[in-house]
């Protein structure tokens, strides 16, 4: 990979290839030192948002767009308890639902969180442009469970600022993007275990703003999710 990684270099991973490629070696233990020179092992809920940038994978420094990290699951987490998203300024707070990642042959894959930075305490903090996607990745080992079952040792974490553009992460071509919004009905249905919300943040492989959102109407009268979010157990 070093031997890519040359003048110039910019990271634009799809969502398909952070959860399939990155997340998943990590999670099995093959991640090598240059991957983390682009994305590194951080609790980035340990860190001011502003530092960030600053402490990225050395390979994306310059990147004034957004930044990747691996994060370990927490202690308290592993002991059943709830992660720590407070920093000394503020801390990060989820906003809607979390939503599914799909491959590119529409297979379930991950699931995401989106999370916004706010500054003060909590329930009166000030909203910040700093926003966060978490990705998890699905237990592919899990073929019994009707629940799909989520990886927590690792998670992978895009941090970046706000921007106003709609097309800030996903640098396909537009037409990959039409194609996936063409494709959504198919996955509902394929995807007999999952009901698509209608949160504006999820998206197939890539595009942070690709609305993936289902009228449920379409969808053999299917109204109610199939399986809680609660139940995926993750706090």
């Amino acid at each position: 990979m070093e031997e890519d990684l040359t003048t110039g270099f910019r990271f634009y991973p799809t969502e398909d290839e952070l959860v399939v490629f990155y997340l998943q070696n990590q999670l099995e233990g093959r991640s090598g030192d240059s991957v983390h020179r682009v994305i590194p092992v951080l609790d980035v809920f340990e860190v001011e948002p502003s530092d960030l940038p600053n402490i990225a994978g050395e390979r994306c420094r310059g990147d004034t767009e957004q930044w990747f990290f691996f994060v370990p699951r927490q202690e308290r987490e592993a002991r059943g308890g709830r992660p720590s998203r407070t920093t000394g300024s503020g801390y990060w707070k989820a906003t809607g639902s979390p939503g599914p990642v799909f491959s590119k042959d529409n297979r379930m894959i991950g699931v995401k969180k989106t999370m916004v930075f706010y500054t003060g305490k909590a329930p009166t903090g000030g909203k910040t442009k700093w926003k966060m996607n978490e990705y998890k990745a699905l237990d592919d080992k899990d073929n019994v469970s009707t629940i799909p079952k989520l990886r927590h040792e690792f998670s992978l974490c895009r941090v970046y600022i706000t921007s106003g553009s709609s097309r800030a992460f996903d640098r396909r071509p537009v037409e990959v993007l039409q194609t996936g919004r063409m494709l959504t009905n198919d996955v509902a249905v394929a995807e007999t275990s999952f009901f698509v919300g209608s949160s504006p943040e999820i998206s197939m492989s890539g595009g942070e703003h690709v609305d993936l959102s289902v009228d449920t109407e379409m969808v053999d009268g299917l109204t109610e999710p199939i399986w809680e979010w609660e139940q995926l157990n993750w706090p």
